[in-house]
């Protein structure tokens, strides 16, 4: 019922923005736009919904019924709503997006973290630019950290069905803080620095601080100019870059005293009283994009560690190392093909990942790039100690955005 409020109530403040400002209609994928007869305030409306089907099958299962060892799920993998545009200046931006899907609005169920309330708001923050050419800003709110930029690309614009693994155990995802960013221009080059002060447990956390801060620097390197149309935040090559395109970017951040098995992801770290473990998660991430005439290259590298092993837990931090890439070409039809390699290795006995392979090939349609568009891989994934005994998973996906 409460979802079902928070949907009235978004739908009519829009109807009330309808009423007091002028329309226009851009292209599909592009979002309903507003903007106010003053033109003081702008608003932008996206909707996204991505309908996924999975199937697995486990080799290592002792089942002896065959079709035991298949598993088959129909979801609605994401489901969100975006609100975006500016307030009274232009260089005055705001960002919203909000979760519909059950994944998205799982709940904090630890006392006084999250009051079982559903994390619905994934984004909302305040983006004020400023200096001579617009080139430095200061973002205020919960928001993106700028880690690997496998996780700063929208999950609506990726190149394979979803993210890897180096992703889902190395990502340091969404918080509340502020970044400061600068983006500066020495012919062609384009360096473009970003550091951000944060709470550290991650989105929608209604308690204070457990712990103490998280801290992140990023840089990005950019020698050949930038990509058209910010390509190097887009997964496959969809403008067909005329000209070697590379972007390389260098992550390193710093979680005090954090009480969450990936610093601002997974489960509440406690000991057998059921007290909460702290312990300082230090990461360092590396990734790079090419791009040139629909062949793309994307990869990383993220690696975390802790100050203390704790053997004394049963969930632990997750600690160690993992490694990705993927390359893909886009034929003038949009179609795609794409391959992925994933491995990602723990440091001790006592981390809370397992040590796995990963193989994926993926074949993607874009009708209107990555706005209205159907993927679908095979991947296999196995414990490289136990090559045979692996899980073989396909997944097909629809994605609409407008």
């Amino acid at each position: 019922m409460r979802h079902f409020r928070f949907i009235l109530i978004v739908c009519i403040s829009l109807c009330s923005v309808i009423s007091n400002a002028q329309f226009k209609m851009p292209k599909f994928g592009k979002g309903l736009n507003f903007v106010s007869k003053d033109t003081s305030f702008k608003v932008k409306f996206n909707v996204r919904i991505q309908n996924l089907f999975i199937v697995e099958y486990d080799m290592g299962s002792t089942d002896s019924i065959i079709m035991n060892r298949f598993d088959a799920n129909f979801l609605v993998r994401r489901a969100r709503l975006k609100f975006g545009g500016y307030a009274f200046s232009p260089n005055i931006e705001y960002k919203m997006e909000f979760g519909l899907s059950n994944r998205d609005i799982s709940t904090n169920k630890e006392d006084g973290l999250g009051s079982d309330a559903s994390r619905i708001i994934l984004d909302a923050v305040l983006k004020w630019k400023f200096g001579k050419n617009k080139n430095y800003a200061i973002w205020v709110g919960q928001t993106k950290l700028p880690g690997n930029r496998e996780r700063v690309i929208s999950s609506g614009s990726l190149q394979l069905v979803d993210r890897s693994l180096v992703n889902s155990r190395f990502n340091i995802d969404r918080d509340m803080g502020i970044h400061l960013k600068a983006k500066w221009k020495f012919g062609n080059v384009v360096v473009a620095p970003t550091v951000v002060v944060s709470q550290g447990e991650g989105r929608d956390i209604t308690a204070g601080n457990f712990g103490g801060l998280s801290y992140t620097g990023h840089l990005e390197f950019k020698p050949f100019g930038d990509f058209t149309k910010k390509g190097d935040f887009v997964a496959a090559d969809l403008y067909r870059e005329e000209k070697p395109k590379l972007a390389i970017g260098l992550t390193a951040n710093y979680n005090d005293r954090a009480i969450r098995q990936g610093g601002q992801l997974g489960s509440f770290v406690k000991d057998t009283l059921g007290n909460y473990v702290e312990n300082s998660l230090t990461n360092y991430m590396a990734d790079l994009m090419f791009k040139y005439k629909g062949l793309s290259i994307h990869s990383e590298f993220g690696y975390r560690m802790a100050a203390k092993q704790l053997d004394f837990i049963s969930k632990n931090f997750n600690t160690g190392y993992g490694f990705n890439f993927q390359m893909g070409y886009l034929f003038k039809n949009n179609f795609e093909v794409a391959g992925r390699f994933t491995m990602v290795r723990k440091d001790n006995d006592y981390s809370g990942i397992n040590d796995t392979n990963e193989y994926t090939l993926a074949f993607s349609r874009y009708i209107v790039g990555h706005n209205l568009k159907i993927q679908t891989d095979i991947g296999y994934s196995h414990d490289p100690a136990f090559i045979s005994e692996g899980v073989i998973r396909y997944r097909l996906q629809f994605e609409i955005q407008f």
